[in-house]
């Protein structure tokens, strides 16, 4: 059996679609059709059934890719690691949000540079962009706080951060700490709200964990970037809330205030997201594993 075809065959089943699959295989879809035809005509079974959006697999394409796809990935990771002894180094293609990836990600992969790797990084506030972007294949890792579903992806936890509510000196002087525990956000009227969009994903986590209430005003400031979002609370346009890693050394500094200090503080986690199958290549296994270790001290 043409290996070729069953690469392709494993590609398709990952990516529940012939149009991703030749995204990622670097082909055209009639050439990925073409190939999972022959399959099947090889094999005499139909391996997926087509529907409106992409297809599923049969029960003998799901009991091929089980047996297939393990071997096939050891090929690709013999196949990697020669590579790398020939000097055929690979670039590796990072996306996320451009906070985070430039704060935590990005540092973290600077060792692979010493190694003799490059690496590529795009900037994508939003999940589902970079999600598209990895199924597509322009990227090898994204990094996300929404977990993916699916067969297509392998996503591991990397790190849990920490949320606080924070506003400059001068707003927090108004705030009475009592009163906004015992009567939650109504002892935060009249203070301006600085959030990345128009939604408050941050503000209203925040209102649900630690007060059980919903966000009842807009945002006066709205700056799709936190390290913005940060700069604009020091200068006194409000209250936001912001991860721990990104104000820490404002609030060690008193530039900002804690407003208040949940026993139980809000928590998002962070996803690190690969295509399935992909750790076999050498050197995203190893950014996968230096990720790994240096969110342990995060």
């Amino acid at each position: 059996m043409d290996l070729a075809l069953l690469r392709t065959f494993v590609a398709v089943h990952r990516a529940g679609s012939f149009t991703r699959a030749a995204a990622l295989l670097g082909l055209s879809q009639p050439a990925v059709t073409s190939q999972i035809r022959t399959l099947e005509r090889q094999l005499g079974r139909p391996l997926f059934h087509r529907r409106a959006r992409g297809v599923t697999p049969t029960a003998v394409g799901d009991e091929l890719a089980h047996k297939a796809a393990p071997h096939l990935d050891a090929l690709l990771r013999i196949t990697e690691t020669e590579r790398e002894v020939a000097g055929a180094l690979r670039t590796l293609h990072v996306a996320g949000p451009p906070e985070f990836l430039g704060l935590r990600v990005l540092p973290a992969l600077a060792p692979l540079v010493g190694r003799g790797h490059t690496l590529r990084a795009t900037l994508q506030p939003g999940a589902e962009e970079a999600l598209d972007g990895l199924a597509a294949g322009h990227h090898d890792l994204v990094v996300t706080t929404a977990r993916p579903r699916g067969g297509l992806f392998t996503a591991t936890a990397l790190c849990d951060e920490e949320h606080v509510l924070v506003a400059a000196p001068y707003w927090a002087a108004l705030v009475d700490r009592d009163r906004l525990r015992e009567e939650g956000p109504t002892a935060l009227d009249g203070i301006p709200l600085v959030e990345v969009h128009e939604s408050l994903p941050l503000v209203t986590r925040y209102w649900a964990t630690v007060f059980e209430a919903a966000p009842d005003s807009a945002a006066t400031v709205v700056a799709p970037d936190l390290r913005a979002v940060l700069e604009c609370v020091r200068s006194g346009a409000g209250l936001a809330v912001i991860p721990r890693y990104l104000c820490q050394d404002a609030l060690d500094g008193g530039r900002i205030v804690a407003l208040a200090e949940p026993p139980v503080p809000p928590l998002r986690t962070w996803f690190l997201v690969t295509r399935a199958g992909s750790l076999s290549l050498a050197h995203l296994a190893r950014a996968h594993e230096l990720l790994l270790h240096a969110a342990a001290h995060w």
